[in-house]
């Protein structure tokens, strides 16, 4: 942890980075420098800090988790607890939601008193994990999974309340809206840790069961000779754009699980004893047999969209420049992978109706509440301005690979031009 720390910049340290970057790796002549100036990514800049324990403080951890292990027996007494109290209730990794017409999604935060009354007499403070505070407005934040409970979604549909895929949330997610993605970022800490909750229920050293601690900040083996400490692991994916320079491509590979005409940057783990940057240039000759040799960092976003083992998922995006250029495809990764000159990335990211998807989704999410399922395919909104399907699009500005792609095909646009480009919805937060 210490050292992914060490790779992956706060903002008070990217002008230290950049002049490390520019000095080891100058620029070569004909390439323009790409910035790494970037807004938050989807995720990231969760508005709900965490705090130090110490004894004094009521928001820290440790204090509020006892506040709120008297406030549940208080509420066994038939007393009222505080409203301070905010719920986020998730069920099997969907967080409860809020959307009426006109108006963005909003996290399904319910009362302390409305927790108890959904899952009775068996609430137990140990089922709460610990999200964070807000002092101005004196509130402090738990998750709670409620998987296991039944009945539960007709009483909160008729509050217009609703469990949705946090992908769909994703999506659904205007990116322009810093309140809307801190409460995406919110959402993803909470399932995140919840997740980790239910793959640590046993000691990986001695079997016993583990228990929470620090309000679910981490888990402790209930062995009375064991007691190992387990806290969240995160577990790094290294994500790149490989790039051509003498000829001006990039390389973009797709998977068969990915919606139709839709193309991304390679990926991977990083293996024990690796490097990020060996990481990088390992990947992309295993699943393309293209050689790396320049590797540079660009930005890094917390993922926990991807799979339930690996809930604590952190991309981290590189622009890796290829030493070689025939491409060989491990059919058993990819189903392809292919070199794309610049002008036809501009293109797939100018034609490709991101806002439009964005709205289809905040849409389903709006039925969803309503206690309506609505099934539509995300895929046929990205189409052309003649009504034709895309001959191809790039991941929506949710994803880090989203940036590292519009970041190489649109190098010299600030912020303000893109977003004043007509055709370039997604252009807003495109200058990375």
């Amino acid at each position: 942890m210490k050292f992914l720390n060490l790779c992956l910049p706060s903002s008070s340290t990217k002008l230290l980075l950049r002049y490390i970057l520019n000095k080891h790796f100058p620029p070569q002549r004909g390439h323009t420098t790409m910035s790494i100036n970037l807004r938050t990514h989807a995720f990231a800049g969760n508005p709900l800090r965490s705090r130090t324990p110490n004894r004094v403080d009521p928001f820290s951890p440790a204090v509020a988790h006892q506040t709120l292990k008297t406030r549940i027996l208080d509420a066994t007494r038939g007393s009222h607890p505080s409203a301070n109290f905010k719920v986020l209730p998730f069920r099997n990794g969907r967080p409860l939601a809020t959307s009426s017409s006109g108006d963005p999604w909003h996290l399904g935060w319910i009362a302390l008193e409305e927790v108890k009354e959904l899952i009775g007499t068996d609430l137990s403070a140990e089922s709460f994990v610990y999200l964070g505070s807000d002092a101005d407005e004196d509130s402090v934040y738990w998750a709670i999974d409620v998987s296991r409970e039944t009945g539960l979604v007709p009483e909160l549909c008729g509050m217009k309340l609703s469990f949705v895929e946090l992908r769909t949330l994703m999506v659904a997610t205007d990116w322009l809206d810093l309140k809307a993605m801190g409460n995406l970022a919110i959402a993803g800490h909470a399932r995140a840790l919840l997740e980790w909750h239910n793959i640590s229920r046993f000691c990986g050293h001695c079997g016993e069961k583990t228990v929470p601690m620090e309000a679910g900040r981490r888990k402790e083996c209930s062995n009375e000779s064991c007691r190992k400490k387990i806290y969240p692991r995160v577990d790094p994916v290294v994500i790149m754009l490989v790039i051509d320079r003498e000829n001006d491509r990039a390389l973009l590979s797709k998977q068969s699980r990915f919606v139709p005409r839709m193309w991304s940057c390679l990926a991977g783990f990083i293996e024990p004893g690796e490097s990020l940057e060996e990481a990088v240039r390992r990947e992309t000759w295993e699943e393309t047999g293209i050689e790396v040799g320049e590797v540079v960092y660009h930005s890094s976003q917390p993922w926990p969209v991807g799979p339930n083992s690996m809930p604590c998922q952190l991309m981290v995006g590189f622009f890796a420049y290829a030493k070689s250029l025939e491409i060989n495809v491990d059919k058993e990764e990819l189903e392809d992978a292919q070199w794309y000159s610049r002008e036809d990335v501009r293109k797939a990211l100018t034609f490709a109706e991101y806002k439009k998807a964005q709205q289809t989704a905040a849409a389903k999410v709006e039925q969803m509440c309503k206690g309506v399922e609505k099934t539509h395919n995300l895929a046929t909104d990205f189409n052309l301005e003649s009504g034709e399907l895309a001959p191809m699009f790039v991941p929506g500005p949710f994803a880090i690979a989203h940036h590292l792609i519009s970041s190489w095909a649109f190098p010299d646009q600030s912020v303000n031009d893109l977003e004043s480009h007509s055709k370039q919805p997604i252009g807003s937060i495109s200058n990375l």
